[in-house]
């Protein structure tokens, strides 16, 4: 997103645009973290801390949404300049919905009493929040330093996460069936993983919009191979 222009007062205006997706960015990062730390370890406090933190990221949406509104009004961009500024406009949308699935995961870390070792497939947990974490730096990444090359890399992890997802929904399925005093626990620890899931999805779109904000091409829907060429291209 770093772009060079005869007007510095626009320069200004994109680098302090970038710097506030990015700090809205890292602060979601944070909050799935630490949701997930405070459900493995039953810390309340750092559960209350990321629920806390979701207004935070609210009202940086709200800011950051003005502040595309007004330099779309201001300064008319075009090409590159444009696609920067919806860019930006559309990675915010999908990091607040990260910092939703973060909240409702600590929400459940505060009433739950889920264990690595009692409860069937929480295990598994920490795994795909580790591949979803690692996915939105990626793409953040991406954004960052305007490249592409790393972005097909976060599609395949996106794909392990839908794969591990629907691993531990038939393993919980099972363990069910077996032991019905298991379903209140295999339920809770299915929806942490859906939740998980869902902010991989999120993490994809942004690596997506990197694509579209570098490159100008539109891969949504598109197939791995395709997001692979104009990645590289």
């Amino acid at each position: 997103m770093s772009i060079s222009h005869t007007s510095k007062h626009f320069d200004a205006e994109l680098e302090r645009l970038r710097k506030r997706v990015l700090e809205m960015g890292g602060l979601v990062e944070q909050q799935i973290r630490n949701s997930v730390e405070a459900l493995r370890t039953h810390d309340a406090k750092l559960a209350a801390q990321v629920i806390a933190d979701e207004e935070r990221v609210n009202r940086m949406e709200r800011e950051i949404d003005e502040e595309c509104v007004q330099l779309l009004a201001r300064r008319a961009p075009a090409a590159l300049d444009l696609r920067c500024v919806l860019m930006a406009y559309k990675v915010i949308t999908d990091l607040e919905r990260v910092g939703d699935e973060a909240k409702k995961i600590a929400s459940m870390a505060e009433r739950l009493q889920l264990s690595e070792h009692r409860s069937p497939g929480f295990p598994e947990i920490a795994i795909i929040a580790e591949l979803v974490t690692d996915m939105l730096r990626r793409a953040l990444d991406a954004l960052a330093r305007a490249e592409s090359s790393d972005i097909p890399e976060v599609i395949r992890s996106d794909l392990e996460v839908n794969e591990r997802f629907h691993a531990i929904l038939r393993a919980l399925l099972t363990y069910m069936i077996e032991d019905p005093r298991t379903i209140s626990a295999s339920i809770d620890t299915l929806w942490i993983a859906k939740a998980l899931e869902r902010i991989g999805d999120h993490a994809k779109n942004i690596s997506e919009y990197a694509i579209y904000m570098i490159k100008g091409e539109d891969v949504r829907h598109a197939s791995l191979e395709e997001l692979e060429r104009a990645a590289k291209s």
